[in-house]
């Protein structure tokens, strides 16, 4: 019987990518998507095509609406998505959404509990990103070990291990090693401002790290029509 994992979900390809390797990994895929209020909300229905194409056990999407919060300009339709802007990882972007990855993470440990998994599997990446605090290392260890005080299993010795296969990786790494596991990145959708007809901007941080990826993986994104 192979070991359960809950994977964080995106509909993006690099939580497609991290759910891909789980897979070759011989491990039950259990996908959680979250409805969050984000501008790119249709990155949910590129979720589910990607949940279906991995053959998930099954695939919970929730509702968890941050816009109350706000502060980002992916909760909040006043605040614009920047377009064309240097990316410096050293800063932390208006993309970013306040504590998402530790709120997802805490849904993730709690149905990965119930589950009985001993894995979650998340596609945070440290090298081609935004600045997003919530995407290094050294938060995912502190995750675990909160898991671990905050648990029934994790204070029964079950520990729980958050794997991030994509965390070393470029973006052009990232999307080899998709192509290697014969991923079709044409199910993603990784633009946080896509136009009316659901095409990617083709300016924001997201869109820009993507194209600029495919670039140097010498491959052509599904995504764009020439």
């Amino acid at each position: 019987m192979s070991e359960r994992a809950v994977v964080l979900l995106s509909g993006g390809l690099d939580s497609y990518t991290a759910a891909a390797v789980a897979r070759r990994d011989g491990v039950e895929l259990y996908a959680l998507s979250i409805n969050y209020g984000q501008r790119h909300a249709q990155e949910l229905a590129a979720a589910r095509a990607v949940g279906q194409s991995l053959g998930v056990t099954r695939h919970l999407e929730l509702d968890l609406d941050l816009t109350g919060i706000g502060g980002s300009a992916l909760t909040s339709w006043q605040i614009e998505v920047p377009k064309d802007q240097p990316i410096d990882p050293a800063m932390v972007p208006i993309t970013y959404v306040p504590a998402r990855n530790t709120i997802f993470l805490s849904l993730a440990m709690g149905w990965a509990e119930v589950l009985g998994a001993a894995e979650i599997f998340i596609g945070v990446n440290a090298l081609d990103y935004s600045g997003y605090p919530d995407c290094r290392p050294e938060f995912i260890r502190a995750f675990e070990q909160m898991a671990r005080l905050a648990t029934r299993a994790g204070v029964a010795g079950r520990a729980l291990t958050i794997r991030t296969p994509l965390i070393d990786l470029s973006k052009a790494g990232i999307i080899r090693l998709g192509l290697s596991l014969g991923l079709d990145y044409g199910l993603t959708h990784s633009c946080y401002d896509p136009a009316p007809d659901g095409g990617p901007c083709g300016h924001c941080d997201s869109c820009r790290l993507r194209a600029a990826g495919f670039a140097e993986a010498g491959a052509v994104d599904p995504l764009i029509v020439a």
